[in-house]
């Protein structure tokens, strides 16, 4: 199909997700026919290295070769059957093995189909699971500072981007925020853990003071995403578990973005060595194949939910909870995990990029370069009028895809990225830099 004609029909028919679609009349769409591993082919045969995994979901590549075959022969046994009443092997398994990789405790999976449904899940339990205890009031929630965690209305509740909020504050129930423990925001000469400790500290007074109508308290462990790939010490989240005991508010670890070996363990909350009291993850654990998101819970939620009563059950439903080929992706993408010694593997592979990304890391225009895991990014000191837009057509150019937020550049590249790819994204990313400022 040629270019043309893709462009012009997707126009006419597809509303674009987080698009000003006005802007596609001077901005070409991208149409993309085939991926293969890093790739992103349209086309007329042009490649883009895809810096960003398509939205932070792809680990192993495109067309991954071992998470297509199970794929197939799931096909073959059963596409899909409602998880309501009735079960099936590939979820059963998935939520096994899901419990013995989490932090203890969490081992009760409910299933959705996307990040922002895992949120809304999640604070519906929260708020039932206080009311089933005969504490309705504890029906609020706490987020940190430029805090994101979907679009949906209970998740923009917990989200703090005006960019998605504020058109629909009416709709949108008011809760509370606390200051992010941003590394960026520290003083001069504070380090990244005391900053951290500070931030806890507010929290606490918060805590202190409201925690009898408080639910929960939701973050985006280590990194938050849409903030600009915010960092931060784990000594902030180890202090938020001892609060969030101490002032009987549940702990929602929203690892959508971070988990699954992004931050350079499975799960980010390992490295503060703490168990939440639920865990999000969707984006990733499907290798970005399909539509996928879990909320992993404790057996003391589970139990405030466990009664003859319907009324103290959940009453949270999606049509394609659990899905057997979403599953199926998403074992696939585990036992590529375990068979390849992943982690090992990206630990060396962000060694290797720290070491040879020095020539940007020095530009002098390049701000707080910083690293977690598989997550790199900085900031371009410069006034060019919408730098992100520019940035994005001039990587396009260069064979990259990257999705600029204002004036932050990040990567979160597929973990199958080889050292001369890399070679490949920092030399032409420091070009593009260069030639904006």
């Amino acid at each position: 199909m040629p270019n043309s004609d893709l462009l012009a029909r997707s126009l006419a028919a597809v509303w674009h997700p987080c698009t000003q679609m006005k802007r596609h009349e001077t901005l070409p769409l991208v149409p993309i026919q085939r991926g293969e591993s890093v790739w992103l082919y349209d086309f007329d045969g042009r490649r883009y290295l895809d810096a960003v995994s398509s939205w932070w979901v792809n680990l192993f590549g495109h067309c991954n070769p071992r998470i297509n075959a199970a794929i197939t022969d799931q096909l073959g046994r059963l596409e899909h059957v409602m998880l309501a009443g009735f079960t099936h092997e590939p979820v059963v398994q998935l939520s096994e093995r899901l419990a013995q990789l989490a932090p203890a405790g969490l081992g009760h999976c409910f299933y959705a189909s996307d990040g922002a449904s895992a949120t809304e899940i999640a604070l519906k339990m929260s708020a039932h699971y206080w009311r089933n205890n005969g504490r309705p009031q504890k029906s609020t929630f706490v987020s940190l500072e430029n805090s994101y965690h979907g679009e949906t209305l209970g998740a923009l509740s917990v989200t703090d981007v005006a960019l998605f909020k504020d058109a629909y504050s009416v709709l949108v129930k008011q809760n509370a925020t606390v200051p992010s423990p941003d590394w960026r925001k520290a003083e001069a000469g504070e380090s990244a853990e005391n900053f951290a400790l500070r931030c806890a500290s507010q929290l606490e007074a918060y805590l202190q003071q409201h925690h009898h109508t408080i639910a929960a308290l939701i973050v985006e462990p280590l990194v938050q995403g849409a903030a600009g790939m915010a960092m931060y010490h784990p000594a902030y989240l180890q202090r938020a578990r001892e609060l969030c005991n101490q002032y009987e508010v549940h702990l929602i670890a929203d690892e959508i973005a971070v988990g699954m070996g992004r931050t350079g363990t499975m799960f980010a909350c390992e490295q503060a060595g703490i168990a939440p009291d639920f865990l999000l993850l969707s984006k990733g654990i499907s290798g970005g194949y399909l539509p996928l998101s879990v909320v992993m819970t404790t057996d003391n939620v589970y139990q405030a939910f466990y009664a003859d009563e319907v009324s103290r059950g959940f009453l949270h439903s999606h049509s394609y909870t659990g899905n057997p080929l979403a599953c199926r992706a998403a074992l696939a993408t585990l036992d590529i995990f375990a068979e390849d010694d992943v982690l090992a593997s990206n630990r060396s592979k962000s060694a290797y990029f720290n070491r040879i990304a020095t020539p940007l890391r020095d530009h002098p225009k390049v701000r707080n370069f910083r690293n977690t895991g598989m997550i790199w990014a900085f900031e371009v000191d410069t006034s060019h009028p919408d730098f992100a837009q520019r940035c994005f057509t001039l990587a396009l150019e260069q064979e990259l895809l990257l999705r600029p937020m204002g004036n932050t550049i990040y990567f979160m590249p597929p973990y199958i990225i080889s050292e001369a790819e890399m070679d490949m994204l920092l030399a032409r990313t420091l070009a593009i830099v260069q030639q904006l400022t």
